[in-house]
Protein backbone atom coordinates (compact mmCIF):
# COMPACT_ATOMS: atom_id res chain seq x y z
CA UNK A 1 0.00 0.00 0.00
CA UNK A 2 1.00 3.44 -0.67
CA UNK A 3 0.04 6.49 1.36
CA UNK A 4 0.82 9.99 0.13
CA UNK A 5 1.80 12.21 3.61
CA UNK A 6 -0.59 15.29 4.24
CA UNK A 7 1.30 17.37 5.52
CA UNK A 8 5.09 15.57 4.91
CA UNK A 9 6.74 15.25 8.12
CA UNK A 10 10.42 16.40 9.06
CA UNK A 11 12.36 13.98 9.75
CA UNK A 12 16.28 12.72 9.73
CA UNK A 13 17.58 9.43 7.87
CA UNK A 14 20.45 7.73 9.51
CA UNK A 15 23.38 7.87 6.88
CA UNK A 16 21.57 10.38 4.63
CA UNK A 17 20.29 13.36 6.54
CA UNK A 18 17.63 15.98 7.26
CA UNK A 19 14.65 15.71 4.96
CA UNK A 20 11.11 15.97 4.37
CA UNK A 21 8.93 12.64 4.01
CA UNK A 22 6.44 12.96 1.79
CA UNK A 23 5.15 8.86 1.33
CA UNK A 24 4.61 5.99 3.36
CA UNK A 25 4.32 2.46 1.66
CA UNK A 26 3.74 -0.10 3.69
CA UNK A 27 4.43 -4.41 2.40
CA UNK A 28 2.60 -5.83 5.48
CA UNK A 29 2.76 -7.42 8.61
CA UNK A 30 6.13 -9.28 7.36
CA UNK A 31 8.38 -5.76 6.16
CA UNK A 32 9.33 -2.77 8.22
CA UNK A 33 7.58 0.39 6.75
CA UNK A 34 9.24 2.16 3.66
CA UNK A 35 9.71 6.11 4.16
CA UNK A 36 10.05 7.97 0.64
CA UNK A 37 11.94 11.16 1.97
CA UNK A 38 12.97 13.79 -0.30
CA UNK A 39 16.52 15.69 1.15
CA UNK A 40 17.29 18.73 2.22
CA UNK A 41 21.07 19.17 1.36
CA UNK A 42 20.49 16.92 -2.69
CA UNK A 43 17.51 17.00 -3.58
CA UNK A 44 17.89 13.20 -3.35
CA UNK A 45 14.96 10.82 -2.65
CA UNK A 46 15.11 7.73 -1.50
CA UNK A 47 13.14 4.88 0.46
CA UNK A 48 14.41 4.43 3.99
CA UNK A 49 13.16 1.45 6.14
CA UNK A 50 11.04 2.35 9.36
CA UNK A 51 14.40 1.68 11.74
CA UNK A 52 16.44 3.88 10.02
CA UNK A 53 14.04 6.69 9.90
CA UNK A 54 13.69 9.72 13.05
CA UNK A 55 11.07 12.79 13.53
CA UNK A 56 13.47 15.80 13.98
CA UNK A 57 13.54 17.12 17.17
CA UNK A 58 10.59 19.52 18.45
CA UNK A 59 11.04 21.37 21.33
CA UNK A 60 6.76 22.39 21.62
CA UNK A 61 5.98 19.15 21.59
CA UNK A 62 9.07 17.92 23.92
CA UNK A 63 10.58 15.22 21.51
CA UNK A 64 14.21 14.87 21.64
CA UNK A 65 14.34 11.71 19.15
CA UNK A 66 17.12 8.90 19.81
CA UNK A 67 19.86 8.58 17.22
CA UNK A 68 18.95 5.29 14.93
CA UNK A 69 21.78 3.54 16.38
CA UNK A 70 20.66 3.73 19.63
CA UNK A 71 17.09 2.04 19.02
CA UNK A 72 16.87 -1.42 19.01
CA UNK A 73 15.13 -3.01 15.81
CA UNK A 74 11.88 -5.50 16.66
CA UNK A 75 12.70 -7.32 13.45
CA UNK A 76 16.53 -7.37 12.96
CA UNK A 77 16.25 -9.88 10.17
CA UNK A 78 14.29 -7.59 7.87
CA UNK A 79 16.64 -5.08 8.36
CA UNK A 80 18.94 -4.53 5.51
CA UNK A 81 22.56 -4.54 6.34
Amino acid sequence: MFNQLNPCLPVTVEGKGKGYAFAVIDYGQEHHLIWVVALDDTGEIWSAPNPKVRMTANWTMGRKPAPANEVTSLRPAAVAG
